[in-house]
């Protein structure tokens, strides 16, 4: 490991920028790895719902001006956050979409961990073989597990988004990325594939709506989804019924919450530790929720 940066201070302030972000384990995995190495965390939950341009731009001069070694961005800001930087990772630049932004020398750099973070958790579920991958939901998450799958040359990759253009969009972002397929509903989506990716939120707790109707799942397909609130959610549940293999968005969390500490601190954190500290915080959800 090389420290760089915030390390060297022995203190890191990083934070994440969404609504709603009540439910996030993003504070529980950084301050535990920052803890693991000996580092000061603290990490900032900045809950605004509906911010505009003007509304954006200035928290991010907050986290320039306020000693921040960066901020993560979940929904729905991914997007409407790539104009307002200085600079963006090339990876970040291919997708039009940033989940992570690190402050150095004063500037602010996109870079997107949801892609590096989705291709280290999907990849002991691809075949050697060949892949169909289905990916439903084309926004900021969507965008990213697309091109991870792109970046683990799934040859077959279908999109879709209940918004015709936005799929239309991502695909042209991906002609230059392997290429993917739009397809015109989730039955066509589905047709033939050996995998289905949930990239929307819906089944995010309180919506307990799936995204796949439970009569288009089947035992040879695995079915992965980026929500982790909850863990289980309608659409892993109907997969599971069906003897489907499942992936949870537990992976996706600990390993783009790994990728972005590694950014922000030029120090690579423990996913085992990260982990640990997720698990925490889902049990004690879980109980709080069945206590209710």
């Amino acid at each position: 490991m090389t420290k760089r940066g915030y390390a060297a201070s022995k203190k890191l302030l990083t934070g994440l920028i969404g609504a709603p972000i009540a439910h996030s384990a993003s504070p529980a995995m950084h301050e535990r790895a920052a803890e693991a190495l000996g580092l000061r965390g603290h990490y900032q939950l900045i809950e605004v719902a509906g911010a505009d341009a003007a509304g954006l731009r200035m928290m991010l001069e907050g986290v320039r001006r306020l000693g921040f070694a960066g901020v993560n961005v979940t929904f729905p800001y991914k997007e409407a956050v790539v104009p307002l930087l200085d600079e963006l990772a090339p990876g970040a630049a291919a997708m039009g979409a940033v989940n992570t932004i690190v402050v150095r020398d004063n500037r602010l750099i996109g870079h997107n961990t949801d892609t590096t973070g989705f291709a280290r958790a999907v990849a002991p579920l691809l075949s050697p073989t060949g892949n169909a991958v289905a990916v439903i939901g084309t926004g900021g998450v969507g965008k990213a597990i697309a091109f991870a799958l792109a970046s683990l040359k799934v040859a077959d990759l279908r999109i879709f988004d209940t918004e015709p253009a936005r799929a239309e969009k991502l695909a042209a972002l991906l002609a230059r990325h392997g290429g993917a397929r739009v397809a015109g509903n989730v039955k066509d989506a589905l047709d033939g594939a050996t995998g289905l990716v949930n990239g929307t939120p819906v089944g995010m707790l309180p919506n307990r709506d799936t995204p796949v109707p439970a009569s288009l799942l089947r035992e040879n397909l695995w079915v992965a989804d980026a929500v982790y609130s909850p863990l289980i959610t309608p659409l892993l549940t109907a997969a599971r019924a069906k003897g489907a293999r499942i992936m949870t968005g537990r992976e996706l969390a600990i390993y783009q919450a790994a990728d972005a500490f590694e950014l922000f601190a030029g120090l690579a954190p423990s996913t085992q530790v990260m982990g640990e500290a997720f698990d925490e915080v889902m049990a004690a959800r879980s109980s709080a929720y069945y206590a209710a």
